[in-house]
């Protein structure tokens, strides 16, 4: 999964060859095909793999009892990984613009991570104490995709400023 998660990020999925991965890992047709039985099983544990481990993160930046410092420290975390060295920008949204159909299975796996980061959104919403929620955690989301997007073309402190301001703004504009 390790050389599978750098190729595919860094490459993108299609163009990255299943016999890449089995060259690049050392390990036979046979192998790969008893763990994967298609590519396609291949992208989907990829992305359920990085969901988990963005999931935790996300998890570990919320406190119920500060949700400004909450998406602070959210919006702290996105400026330093955006704009790292290697940045392609989110692997969900790279997945999803490479795989248009929604019925596909990879599809469902970024809908499914995008739906609980919208969900994540909507508690910090909640814990600020704003009661129409709906608007503001929709901006939060498309703030969220935006810096993620803009990472590479930045800086870390400028990115994470901007970013920070900004959901404050939506915090403040949702309580008016």
């Amino acid at each position: 999964m390790e050389a599978t998660t750098r190729l595919f990020y860094a490459q993108g999925i299609r163009a990255t060859s299943a016999d890449r991965i089995i060259e690049e890992v050392g390990i036979t047709k046979v192998t790969f095909y008893r763990h994967f039985r298609s590519k396609s099983d291949l992208v989907v544990a990829y992305l359920t793999q990085l969901a988990a481990g963005e999931r935790a993160w996300f998890s570990s930046m919320r406190s119920a009892d500060d949700p400004v410092g909450s998406l602070h420290a959210i919006a702290g975390g996105i400026g330093a990984a955006s704009c790292g060295p290697g940045f392609r920008g989110c692997a969900f949204i790279n997945a999803a613009a490479e795989f248009s159909d929604p019925h596909d299975p990879v599809r469902t796996v970024v809908d499914t991570h995008r739906r609980w980061m919208l969900e994540e959104f909507a508690g910090i919403v909640a814990d600020a104490g704003i009661a129409a929620a709906e608007e503001a955690t929709r901006q939060l989301m498309i703030l969220r995709d935006g810096a993620m997007v803009n990472g590479y073309l930045g800086e870390p402190e400028s990115l994470t400023e901007s970013l920070t301001a900004a959901f404050d703004s939506v915090l403040t504009a949702a309580r008016a």
